[in-house]
């Protein structure tokens, strides 16, 4: 399935289509108890990033990209982080019912590659104990796992409630 996706940059466009996505994704993420603090994060998010995805992404010397097929059907971010010489990855979801079809295998292959066109030496990212599959293509990929914590404040980053999140990297 990967074959027929076409990975490119965000257009200001493609903004109602991954805002869609975003909130769609984090609302199936959502423990039944959690409900709550995901529609804050979901709306906090939206305020500082996702409903600014151009504005943001360039402040953060970064990129968006979206994966498509006729409709969108992923997307993620990169951001430069405070260190420098590595990048982060960000946003990385697709859409549901296209899942496991090597989508997120080949999105994660064109942001290493973007990380490597500009220099950088790593390539970082986070995700949480709610995202299982994730949790095995970043293993399955090479990353290392660098270190767990569990949120407990919310940001644009994470939910927190006590999710326990896991923090990988790979040198590029």
């Amino acid at each position: 399935m990967a074959d027929a996706i076409t990975i490119r940059r965000f257009v200001e466009t493609d903004a109602p289509a991954v805002r869609e996505l975003f909130v769609r994704v984090n609302r199936l993420l959502a423990p039944p108890p959690m409900r709550d603090a995901f529609e804050a994060y979901i709306a906090y998010s939206i305020t500082e990033e996702i409903g600014r995805i151009a504005n943001y992404y360039a402040a953060k010397n970064g990129s968006f990209w979206v994966a498509e097929d006729g409709r969108l059907a992923g997307m993620f971010g990169l951001e430069t982080t405070t260190g420098g010489g590595a990048m982060e990855l960000r946003r990385m979801y697709v859409e549901p019912y296209l899942r496991r079809r090597g989508i997120a295998r080949a999105m994660l292959a064109v942001a290493e590659k973007e990380c490597r066109r500009l220099g950088m030496k790593r390539l970082e990212l986070s995700t949480s104990e709610l995202q299982k599959a994730a949790l095995g293509l970043y293993h399955a990929s090479g990353y290392r796992l660098d270190r767990e914590e569990v949120a407990a404040a919310a940001s644009n980053k994470t939910v927190g409630g006590g999710i326990r999140r896991f923090y990988f990297s790979k040198a590029l």
